[in-house]
């Protein structure tokens, strides 16, 4: 997919000026999801779980690991072993270092916004820490991040969201969130914020979503090169 479309097809409006920018992490700063994704696959196939990357992209993206693994007991009634969760990782920060990438296009929309920005992630400290280490992405956030153990509720509740708003001090019908995600979408649009849908990342590439997006995202765009022009009172 390419360039960008009003999600409703209508003119798009604000309500009001957009104080501050709100990216998810994973799928949308950085293209890590289809990693994770594979990872993921591959790590479930040795407890006799069989699952497809479409299945990985519908079920988990966007939501913490707790959710992951109560989808995956209710589904198929396995309980995955208490080591399960520390192999994962290992493994996935272990291909982080070899294959993750920094977004197309994401620097210089950093470099050229002109209001404040942050990350609302539902990865861990450590692994968001070392995630935006491998990608250079360190020096353009600092402390500037929200995860999900500071919150009691995950996507699709909107907690995370609204945390970060709270301790950046703008109020949530200033915020403009970017995310990938379905379970972010809805988070967003909970919480009271603009919401864009970013296609980009690889793990979405084919992937039909349509019926999921009946809540409807304000934009949907594939390419970070083409914000400043969606957006040009931002930059």
């Amino acid at each position: 997919m390419t360039g960008s479309t009003f999600a409703d097809g209508t003119a798009a409006t604000r309500r009001r000026p957009v104080e501050l920018v709100i990216f998810d992490f994973d799928g949308v700063l950085v293209d890590s999801e289809v990693i994770s994704a594979r990872m993921l696959v591959a790590e479930l196939a040795l407890h006799g779980i069989e699952v497809d990357l479409a299945y990985i992209a519908r079920h988990f993206l966007g939501r913490s690991y707790p959710v992951v693994l109560a989808q995956i007991r209710a589904e198929f009634g396995i309980e995955l072993p208490d080591g399960f969760e520390a192999a994962y990782r290992a493994r996935l920060l272990a291909a982080f270092e070899a294959e993750l990438r920094v977004m197309p296009g994401v620097v210089p929309v950093l470099q050229s916004l002109r209001v404040p920005y942050c990350i609302a992630t539902s990865s861990s400290e450590p692994r968001l820490k070392r995630s935006m280490e491998i990608a250079g992405l360190t020096a353009h956030f600092g402390p500037r991040y929200t995860t999900a153990s500071e919150v009691a509720r995950g996507k699709p509740a909107p907690d995370l969201f609204l945390r970060a708003a709270e301790k950046a001090g703008v109020a949530p019908e200033a915020c403009l969130v970017i995310e990938d995600s379905l379970p972010g979408i809805r988070a967003a649009r909970t919480a009271g914020m603009e919401v864009w849908h970013f296609r980009g990342g690889s793990h979405l590439d084919g992937l039909d979503l349509t019926t999921e997006l009946r809540l409807a995202p304000k934009m949907i765009f594939a390419d970070f090169a083409r914000m400043p022009h969606l957006a040009p009172d931002l930059f």
